[in-house]
């Protein structure tokens, strides 16, 4: 196993889906998959003495739902969520999930997740957290000694990964401290508007909408269901 494999616990009554996140879990050395279980209740009495860094659980359970499953151990980091039930998102999102996936799992849906558990790990690791300032038109970022000024008009996208927040710009890239939405709370970031729960843009950049993605300069973000009505009302560059 690769000495930075995070653990984790898988939590399924299904055998069949429980064993098909199994076998999705296993292709990436990320994972080191120390349980799997039929039920909540029976993971939750092993794992309140257990610290696991992943937790992959199914929501709809009898008993104990993964949900509250959940809710009791809030101290895991990363906790994503598959299930045959979308309308479980919202509440989901309220026990900090990572994200949230939809059965029949998918080879790429769960790709892309891992990437992200991957950069999730990766910055948590990193001795030297960034740190960002405002100005009214710039961001200050400090990383160790260096001090990188960025326009904010530069920043095409940011992209939110629980306490931290990606800035892009068209060749490159900056991790701040912050929570992409504490950070769009704050007044510089007012021109960006959010498509996704990880994923807002900044609108001027915006070339294309569709009901699945935004197009913005040579970058395809996804669009969250709960976001297309604000998306609507954005006056095109091109229509």
């Amino acid at each position: 196993m690769p000495h930075n494999a995070h653990s984790c616990v898988i939590v399924d009554d299904n055998e069949i889906d429980r064993l098909t996140a199994l076998a999705h879990a296993r292709q990436y050395p990320l994972l080191n998959v120390v349980g799997a279980f039929e039920s909540a209740t029976e993971a939750l009495s092993v794992l309140q003495n257990q610290p696991v860094d992943v937790l992959l659980l199914d929501v709809d359970m009898p008993g104990l739902n993964g949900l509250e499953l959940r809710a009791s151990l809030m101290q895991v980091p990363v906790c994503v969520f598959i299930t045959a039930y979308p309308d479980y998102a919202a509440e989901s999102f309220a026990v900090d999930a990572f994200d949230y996936l939809v059965k029949p799992l998918r080879r790429d849906r769960f790709a892309h997740t891992m990437s992200r558990v991957a950069a999730f790990f990766e910055l948590t690791r990193k001795a030297q957290l960034f740190d960002l300032s405002l100005g009214t038109d710039t961001v200050f970022i400090k990383d160790g000694h260096e001090q990188i000024k960025l326009n904010l008009h530069e920043i095409v996208y940011l992209e939110g990964l629980k306490d931290y927040t990606r800035l892009v710009t068209a060749t490159h890239h900056y991790t701040v401290l912050s929570s992409i939405g504490n950070l769009l709370q704050r007044k510089p970031f007012g021109s960006f508007v959010r498509i996704h729960r990880s994923y807002a843009v900044q609108r001027h950049y915006i070339d294309r909408v569709s009901a699945q993605q935004v197009q913005a300069q040579q970058f395809t973000l996804p669009v969250g269901r709960s976001y297309k009505a604000v998306l609507s009302d954005i006056d095109m560059k091109n229509g």
